[in-house]
């Protein structure tokens, strides 16, 4: 199971008396967005990371498989909001799969996590750490604008009735 990170946020009054002048969907909508914009940065540096440890001479490489999705199971279950990053085809290849330029890459575990053989040289993980405040940041600010866009929708729309 991959490693939890948990941070808190100080300082967000100001959006906290925003968001509660807001309804429930303006607050998912709004907040999905910031928060794939967000995702959207980690993932970034996760390929940037891949890209270190991509072998040119192979076709194939883990930042061209980096992948961003829409977590729906966390959000059927407990109605949190979630993507996920991660690395497209699997851990395994498949009997006569592609080796192809862009084909699966299930190297990119044994690279992240290591084995009794090689040591770790994690990409992912650190991409998330080492720029966490950036991120979250990215996340504040994408999440105020778009409260203050729809805040001036709502207030549009009540002026024209």
């Amino acid at each position: 199971m991959a490693d939890e990170i948990q941070f808190s946020l100080v300082g967000i009054d100001g959006v906290l008396a925003k968001l509660a002048t807001v309804n429930d969907e303006v607050r998912r909508k709004t907040g999905r967005t910031a928060l794939r914009r967000a995702a959207e940065l980690v993932a970034g540096y996760v390929r940037e990371g891949a890209r270190k440890l991509d072998d040119p001479e192979t076709g194939r490489s883990i930042a061209d498989n980096i992948v961003l999705r829409w977590n729906g199971r966390l959000f059927r279950r407990t109605g949190d909001l979630g993507f996920r990053v991660g690395v497209l085809h699997g851990a395994v290849l498949r009997k006569g799969g592609s080796t192809s330029t862009n084909g699966p890459t299930p190297h990119w575990r044994l690279l992240e996590f290591g084995t009794e053989h090689i040591a770790a040289v994690p990409f992912m993980r650190p991409a998330l750490e080492s720029h966490i405040a950036e991120v979250t940041n990215e996340f504040a600010t994408q999440f105020e604008k778009a409260l203050d866009r729809a805040i001036r929708r709502e207030n549009k729309a009540r002026s024209n009735s």
